[in-house]
């Protein structure tokens, strides 16, 4: 299972990667080439892979049978992996190579090799990441296989982009909804505190100077789109255990106004954040790729969220399962996953939000949430108390005060009231010496490091290496970061448990967050 998660977590990142290089940190438009709808089919074509993506996702986390025939076929590997994951690498370097090289005005004077450069890079990344996941002769067998629940999925992520053009067609008939986004946004940015500058004639509304048309680039059709098709792929998956009746009349009209909801969210955040961070960010976030992996992601939760409801399966949860283990009692992926929530939502922080230190609540859900959905292979790691552990802990603790030197505070948090105050405090003490020293000792010397070391000197040798290298490009601090992770490794090799590295991370963080809290300088941590 480890290959196929560690697989799908990495072209995730490289997918925000890419999407944050082109689409945040980048002006370029189609419109502003005479290669226009070349340029909007390279862009289409990176739709299609994101619904792909998404729909084959869906029946990973769905289907145990499918997911375990991609598993026994993936564990095998293939002989020529390490050529396979260096095509890869240089498609993925011939994606970012324009952005990086060429400037805003020579992208769109050689638009034709840049956008060429991209679709040919696309491709090679995407065949250099199946062909390192396994070789052909496999994939060929397992589409042979699953063909009839496959071909049908294929068929409908195809069609959302189709979809969700059909219905912006009739955007302008449905006037009524139209108006309650607009009233809705309007509504909320007031309840916020703002004054609001509103223009029906126009659809335009947005406050202090920015101002948005509240139409087409803006009006969540692609959200109603993704969250149809991929329910619809749900169904299909579930047919002969799904309750249609409920599911149609109750549930997907329920998905529907969820959606409408958090677009009108969306919608509300970009406005702000064009108010008073960026107004480019603010204008990338409302259309192109960005917007269709916002959407994608809000679909999957809500199927997430749909199967958990009660009620809509024909037989219980447990005689479905059978005897496979669900994925939420899978050791991998308990390893892996809340260390992505963590980054994910760093990402996020840091992306739309020039202080991101006010918005560390958001990272300590994103971890307490993906903990709980995995607690029970994380709480099966429990042993004893080391004191050993411990006594390194304290070390650790101690050196890392000692030879900090005096910061600035925060002050974006002289702003805060009392409660406020109080709220960020809490919630940074138990992120910092909780859940952080859980999450990364979870990735690093849990998974990371179990990858790597076979029990050789040099394997050994290697993996701390690694994880102390990565570990240490997390923090501000990297020669002291880099110190802990080595005692650390060492505290995990000392009686070969994860729970003593978790201890000793644990009370090194625990010590820090105190001498922070006791002095006021939260740059500490």
């Amino acid at each position: 299972m480890s290959r196929l998660i560690f697989s799908q977590i990495l072209l995730l990142f490289e997918a925000i990667a890419i999407v944050a290089l082109y689409q945040v940190f980048s002006d370029f438009e189609c419109r502003q080439t005479n290669l226009f709808f070349l340029c909007r089919g390279v862009r289409l074509s990176m739709v299609l892979g994101l619904c792909l993506a998404a729909g084959f996702a869906l029946l990973l986390f769905f289907q145990p049978g499918l997911r375990q025939g991609l598993v026994d076929r993936a564990a095998t590997g293939s002989d020529t992996a390490r050529r396979w994951a260096g095509v890869h690498l240089a498609g993925l370097a011939l994606v970012a190579a324009p952005t990086l090289i060429l400037s805003q005005g020579q992208l769109v004077d050689h638009a034709s090799i840049f956008l060429s450069a991209l679709a040919l890079g696309g491709v090679i990344a995407l065949v250099g990441a199946a062909l390192w996941l396994m070789p052909a002769r496999a994939w060929r067998s397992f589409f042979a296989d699953h063909a009839r629940i496959l071909v049908p999925t294929i068929a409908i992520t195809l069609l959302i982009p189709s979809l969700a053009w059909a219905i912006s067609l009739a955007w302008n008939w449905f006037e009524t909804l139209q108006l309650a986004t607009f009233y809705s946004v309007a509504i909320l940015l007031a309840i916020l505190g703002n004054d609001v500058f509103v223009n029906l004639e126009r659809e335009t509304i947005g406050i202090v100077d920015f101002f948005v048309e509240v139409a087409e680039s803006c009006s969540g059709i692609e959200g109603l789109a993704l969250t149809t098709a991929f329910m619809a792929i749900y169904a299909l998956m579930m047919k002969d255990d799904l309750r249609m009746g409920r599911f149609w009349l109750i549930v997907w009209p329920a998905a529907l106004l969820l959606s409408f909801i958090l677009n009108v969210v969306r919608i509300t955040v970009l406005i702000t954040i064009g108010a008073f961070v960026s107004p480019e960010l603010a204008v990338n976030g409302f259309h192109s790729f960005a917007g269709w992996l916002s959407f994608t992601l809000l679909a999957l939760v809500i199927l997430t969220i749909v199967n958990l409801l009660p009620g809509l399966s024909k037989t219980p949860r447990t005689a479905q399962r059978g005897d496979a283990a669900p994925l939420t009692e899978d050791r991998s992926a308990a390893f892996i996953v809340p260390f992505l929530a963590f980054m994910f939502s760093g990402l996020v922080v840091h992306t739309f939000s020039q202080t991101p230190e006010v918005w560390y609540g958001v990272q300590v859900g994103a971890m307490a949430l993906a903990l709980w959905v995995f607690r029970k292979p994380v709480l099966a790691l429990t042993r004893d108390i080391d004191l050993i552990a411990v006594g390194a802990g304290v070390l650790i603790g101690i050196g890392w005060i000692v030879t900090s030197e005096p910061a600035e505070p925060y002050a974006s948090l002289a702003e805060f009231g009392t409660l406020a105050l109080t709220l960020w405090v809490v919630l940074r003490v138990i992120g910092t010496s909780i859940l952080v020293p859980v999450v990364e000792e979870l990735f690093f010397r849990g998974y990371l490091f179990s990858l790597i070391d076979d029990g050789s000197l040099l394997r050994r040798g290697l993996a701390i290496a690694i994880t102390t290298a990565g570990f240490a490009a997390l923090h501000s601090r990297p020669l002291a970061a880099a110190i802990a992770g080595i005692i650390f490794a060492l505290v995990l090799l000392r009686r070969g448990r994860l729970f003593d590295a978790i201890l000793c991370h644990a009370v090194a963080n625990a010590l820090i967050a105190a001498a922070a809290l006791a002095t006021g300088q939260w740059s500490l941590i």
